[in-house]
């Protein structure tokens, strides 16, 4: 197969995953108080790579300064996040995720690995361990062409 056929089917197929994530995800249950999407992808990142300003969120996720602007506000008003000096000493305020944006997000996250565990629950270790070498070297190849690293 190639690269041009093989990104047909993998377009498709990350279409689908998206869609089941979305349809399974903490917040859409009924009578759940779960972070939004932009919240967890944020806190998810900040607590991977330390406190963050605006300006480091605009190089990590190459999106508006308008944007994070917006979520952070959005953050620091449910008290997700919170404000503190740059640790290495640069002007620049950089946002800290604090105990309870901690608490919730590892709270989403349980969530979310419980249903990805009961999906994979009959797998081999070997399938297992093969997916995900497959899917960590998919994600750092868009990232090495994106220039755009997550933190692991």
């Amino acid at each position: 197969m190639d690269a041009q056929k093989a990104g047909e089917q993998i377009e498709r197929e990350l279409l689908i995953l998206t869609r089941h994530q979305e349809m399974a995800s903490p917040r859409r249950l009924p009578g759940n108080e779960a972070l939004e999407r932009s919240a967890y992808v944020l806190l998810s990142r900040i607590e991977a790579q330390g406190p963050m300003s605006v300006a480091d969120l605009v190089d990590a996720f190459g999106l508006a300064a308008s944007t994070f602007n917006r979520q952070t506000a959005a953050l620091l008003r449910d008290g997700l996040v919170e404000r503190t000096l740059d640790p290495n000493g640069g002007v620049a305020r950089k946002f800290r995720i604090t105990q309870k944006g901690t608490d919730a997000l590892a709270a989403d996250r349980g969530k979310v690995v419980d249903g990805l565990a009961e999906v994979v629950t009959d797998w081999t270790p070997e399938r297992l361990d093969r997916f995900i070498e497959d899917l960590q070297q998919f994600n750092k190849d868009i990232e090495r062409l994106t220039g755009r690293p997550w933190p692991r």
